[in-house]
């Protein structure tokens, strides 16, 4: 038989109560919310659990929202596969403005990479990953080039024609 959303749900509703939350379907993937502080607990549960079975974390990213409320400007998006069942979930942890979170680096090795990714890019911390430093830019880099608080473009450029990117205004 397949593991069903409902089971998934109510299987971790009962483990964990308060702690789960916001449980929908998108695009046929169960998305639900997980407090910051619980991530490491729940994500053990869903890969030892005989039934959950979710043993594959599959993508850890992050997110910035700039104009949400303080305590929900950041997240972490985690995807998780079932492979016994093929069956796909969603988890997000939503950060204050200091966003840190637990690595879940010592429970699937696949989060090591991808969490210092996400620290290189949107300045997440993860406590206790064993390695925490930027792995694509500079280390000289103060900023964090995936938040939304830098402009897309370089409002100074002299060397770009908008006429050659249809910005422009006048009709000739």
């Amino acid at each position: 038989m397949a593991l069903e959303n409902s089971v998934i749900q109510h299987t971790l509703t009962d483990q964990f109560g308060a702690a789960v939350g916001d449980f929908q379907q998108i695009h046929d993937i169960l998305t639900f919310e997980v407090d910051s502080e619980s991530i490491s607990e729940v994500m053990l549960f869903l890969r030892d659990n005989a039934t959950l079975r979710f043993n594959f974390l599959t993508t850890l990213c992050g997110m910035h929202f700039p104009d949400a409320d303080k305590d929900r400007q950041f997240a972490v998006v985690y995807h998780m596969h079932n492979w016994v069942d093929n069956v796909r979930i969603r988890i997000k942890c939503y950060l204050g403005v200091n966003p840190e979170i637990a690595t879940v680096s010592n429970l699937f090795l696949s989060a090591n990479w991808q969490e210092r990714e996400t620290y290189d890019f949107f300045g997440i911390v993860f406590k206790g990953h064993p390695q925490l430093k930027r792995i694509l830019n500079m280390d000289e880099m103060v900023s964090f080039p995936l938040r939304k608080e830098f402009p897309l473009e370089d409002g100074g450029r002299t060397d770009k024609d908008d006429r050659y990117f249809g910005r422009t205004t006048d009709n000739c």
